[in-house]
């Protein structure tokens, strides 16, 4: 295989820290913007809710609509990764869902349904997020730093999470709510600026790569270091009759119930159910993604450990995807009559700090599958798990308003969890099955 690598002698100039590092790292960054733009929303949408006099279905409506956008254009942003290169894509679709933050109270101003199409629009952008850097990853990180990778480019999420709960209440308190998303969006553009200049799609592009960086790259098994250029066309045939792939989409779909349920209620439920004013419940809210980034990166950690001492990888996918199902829908069944904040917070925190050990579970086993079409197949999987997005949150909403009360949603999320544990201890592997 030709690569720039064997005729620019810039190679041999690589700094002293690996371009690999340097890509993972941005992408972790270009995560937490990503869900620093999703998520202020959570707790703007409490002061937004007070002005235009929203009832509950319709703030849940605000905050599912979002996921419409993202549903729909995940597909194609998987396969406009896998042709055109996650460079390109990436740096676009920071940039788009940047701008539609920052009109983000202007499209309120205007109309109910203006916010609505500008959430969706904004929901494009963020969908080319994981497809993108999947088809980086899957050039740029080697089997043996897999896990590692995708625990810290997820841990960007509650990271942003985080950052987000806790200072939006703060600056919606201090300076209204637009402010929150004038700020948050121009940070995306910032980071579009740097990513441009520095980002390559491939290790042989990369003219400060070094010889020994690019040979362990080109040498591991797992990592397709090829261009976007003379791809084979899509084995759509092979991908969608795979048990495999299905136990994968379905698992996307479970794990992100409760993600997304939490992701969009749970300032929400700490202030209306237990009574916590909007800057508390930011706070609050706030606890239980810091026990996910925690639990993400150290169960990334753990799972590499295991493939490096030579563990079965498909053992070790499905004992942490199972492990984080199973220990997250308990969390969720005891959370449902709970009325003490402190307890509250506890099984939040521990039902986000286990679902975390999914990102050493399903989430790297697009790579291991298909590493060659894991952009195609995160678009896919990607699609499904924004259903909840969707549906979770609005039918969340729902019940809500019907009960009073979050307990019947807890235990459907609950459900949604073993459901998913079950088809992956009968049908996810680690073997690569797409050619």
């Amino acid at each position: 295989m030709h690569t720039e690598a064997a005729v620019n002698p810039a190679h041999a100039r690589a700094s002293r820290w690996p371009e690999r590092y340097k890509l993972v790292a941005l992408s972790v960054i270009a995560a937490f913007i990503c869900y620093i733009d999703r998520v202020n929303i959570s707790v703007a949408v409490i002061a937004m809710q007070e002005q235009y006099a929203w009832s509950e279905t319709q703030k849940g409506l605000v905050l599912s609509s979002f996921f419409v956008g993202y549903m729909l254009f995940m597909a194609p942003a998987g396969w406009l990764a896998n042709r055109y290169g996650g460079k390109v894509v990436l740096g676009i679709a920071v940039f788009w869902w940047s701008l539609w933050t920052v009109l983000t109270p202007v499209a309120a101003s205007l109309s109910f349904t203006a916010l609505i199409a500008a959430r969706i629009l904004m929901g494009l952008g963020e969908s080319a997020m994981f497809p993108a850097v999947y088809n980086l990853y899957g050039r740029w990180v080697p089997i043996a730093e897999r896990s590692r990778a995708v625990a810290l480019l997820i841990g960007g999420i509650p990271l942003g999470t985080m950052f987000a709960v806790l200072s939006t209440g703060w600056i919606v308190g201090t300076h209204g709510w637009p402010t929150v998303f004038y700020a948050f969006g121009s940070l995306g553009v910032l980071w579009t600026a740097i990513w441009f200049r520095t980002a390559y799609n491939s290790p042989g592009e990369h003219p400060r790569i070094s010889r020994e960086e690019l040979a362990l790259l080109e040498a591991d098994a797992g990592t397709a270091t090829d261009t976007t250029r003379d791809k084979p066309p899509v084995p759509w045939r092979q991908i969608l009759s795979s048990s495999a792939v299905w136990a994968l989409i379905i698992n996307h779909f479970c794990s992100n119930w409760v993600f997304y349920m939490l992701l969009a209620w749970l300032p929400s439920y700490f202030k209306t159910q237990l009574n916590i004013s909007i800057s508390t419940a930011g706070i609050y809210a706030a606890g239980p993604w810091l026990a996910m980034l925690v639990g993400g990166i150290l169960g990334g950690l753990f799972a590499d450990r295991l493939v490096k001492r030579g563990v079965d990888l498909t053992l070790v996918r499905k004992g942490m995807q199972i492990a984080a199902l199973t220990g997250t829908a308990t969390c969720m069944l005891l959370a449902r009559d709970i009325h003490s904040p402190g307890m509250a917070l506890g099984l939040m925190c521990g039902a986000l700090g286990l679902l975390s050990l999914s990102w050493s579970g399903f989430l790297p086993n697009h790579l291991e599958i298909a590493p060659r079409h894991a952009d195609i197949l995160m678009g896919l999987t990607n699609t499904a798990g924004t259903v909840p997005g969707i549906v979770g949150i609005a039918i969340t909403g729902w019940l809500v308003d019907v009960s009073g009360t979050y307990t019947t949603a807890f235990a459907l999320a609950a459900g949604v969890n073993l459901f998913g544990a079950v088809v992956w201890l009968f049908f996810g592997t680690a073997r690569r099955v797409i050619d």
